[in-house]
């Protein structure tokens, strides 16, 4: 008659004095018939439906409840589930999977309008100065002086801005550095090779001028400095302005030029006194100057290929030029519609064939315009087009790191088309399409072979 009680069917009896001690909060765990409140877990699922949806585990449910703040013995007495993983699959079998996108984020490659088409009109407006002080000095035959100097310029700024690039991952004050040393280098460089061709002390002068000219605004469009160039740049866009009302006699037009090529020195010196001014960077071994080669080797073949066409059609030169500001503006919104094509895709085939399409879209918005240049200037639109998108493409390519196939392609159409100008003049134009033709597909084959896929993008 004394003896224990048991409290549940076939649990194991406690003594009568254990009973009497027992608190409402035992006596309510072991209550026969108490269990699950269903009614309670579903206001709890109606409640974090929101939370619970994405879950692709009940582990995620228990630490969204944890984040909650329920206790062992809130789910016991509320719920009644002995712990808080049999809620958390509790809550997870009733609510069912929801995916929402997530929110739209800012694009990280949102182009700068002004500056892109800023840099494009700095490319041509020092072309200028030559309508200066054409009449102060033979240009037809000096003419392979500038193109000498040109070329070397073109090749070590594209190496010198590649390595200043570089320079800024490790620092501002390395950056700067590296180009207060390269620059009056490149300078010196091309000023020789044009005084090595040079016929006249006028024409060594117009190409030492070119180069330090050349030299300073590499310096402030790697800084970011346009703004300062052009600034440097207002006495030869006002003197050739006033050209067709007004001569302005041998001191003006020899004199103006001048006045810019100085004026772009000292901007070029003041834009490095803030990164020169900053603290050195810790540590960090200078990168290779190999890695810099292959920019300094398509910056020579661009070269060519461009003085190739201008060679035939010198208008078109200018109208290319001035498009390198656009073709910037292009290759941000091709990669930032390609992170956007990213996460608008669940499968590699899928972002192939919309990064395919993105490639498209964007030569196809760069070359149209250049149609109506080449006919208004009474040349054939097909070697400007094919030129104009061995360039983009090899430019795109570099944007991604890609350095040695433009270089390598660009080298081999630039090379072919020359020798083949040099031997055969009439048939030069034909050839430079070709080769431009066969260079362009080697290029685009190149991009969606190795850009098609999701891991340059991330």
């Amino acid at each position: 008659m004394s003896g224990p009680i048991a409290l549940e069917p076939g649990g194991a009896g406690q003594d009568t004095l254990s009973l009497r001690l027992a608190d409402e909060r035992t006596l309510t765990l072991h209550l026969p018939g108490r269990g699950t409140d269903h009614d309670a877990v579903d206001r709890l699922a109606a409640e974090l439906a929101d939370g619970i949806g994405p879950a692709v585990h009940p582990y995620e449910v228990a630490a969204l409840l944890e984040s909650e703040g329920l206790s062992a013995e809130v789910i016991q007495e509320r719920y009644g589930h002995p712990n808080l993983f049999s809620l958390a699959s509790a809550l997870y079998e009733r609510v069912p999977r929801t995916f929402p996108e997530p929110a739209p984020s800012a694009d990280p490659w949102r182009p700068d309008h002004i500056r892109c088409a800023l840099r494009g009109a700095l490319f041509a407006l020092p072309g200028l100065a030559y309508l200066l002080t054409g009449r102060l000095w033979h240009v037809d035959g000096n003419a392979v002086v500038l193109v000498a100097a040109g070329l070397v310029s073109w090749a070590w700024g594209q190496a010198l801005g590649h390595r200043a690039y570089l320079r800024m991952t490790t620092g501002q004050r390395e950056a700067g550095r590296t180009l207060l040393v390269g620059a009056p280098l490149g300078a010196v460089a091309a000023a020789t090779a044009g005084a090595l061709l040079a016929g006249s002390v006028a024409a060594a002068c117009v190409a030492a001028a070119q180069s330090v000219y050349l030299a300073a605004a590499g310096v402030l469009l790697v800084l970011g400095r346009e703004r300062l160039l052009l600034a440097a740049l207002a006495p030869v866009i006002a003197g050739a302005l006033l050209l067709p009302w007004w001569e302005p006699g041998t001191v003006l037009r020899a004199g103006l030029p001048v006045l810019s090529v100085l004026g772009t020195v000292a901007a070029a010196g003041w834009a490095l006194r803030t990164p020169l001014g900053a603290s050195p960077a810790p540590g960090g071994t200078p990168p290779a100057l190999l890695l810099s080669l292959p920019y300094g080797l398509f910056g020579l073949a661009a070269g060519v290929l461009v003085l190739l066409e201008g060679r035939e059609h010198p208008s078109t030169v200018i109208a290319l030029t001035v498009s390198m500001g656009p073709a910037e503006w292009l290759l941000y919104r091709y990669r930032g519609m390609s992170v956007a094509a990213l996460r608008a895709t669940a499968t590699p085939a899928a972002f192939l064939l919309r990064s395919s399409g993105i490639l498209a879209l964007c030569l196809c918005a760069y070359l149209l315009p250049l149609v109506p240049a080449a006919l208004l200037t009474g040349a054939e639109p097909a070697p400007l087009l094919l030129l104009a998108a061995t360039l983009w493409t090899a430019l795109l390519l570099q944007a991604f790191g890609v350095a040695w196939p433009p270089a390598g392609v660009c080298l081999g159409a630039a090379g072919g088309a020359t020798t083949v100008a040099l031997l055969q003049p009439p048939a030069g134009v034909a050839v430079l399409s070709l080769s431009c033709g066969a260079a362009a597909l080697c290029l685009t084959a190149c991009t969606v072979w190795l850009l098609g896929r999701p891991a340059p993008h991330a």
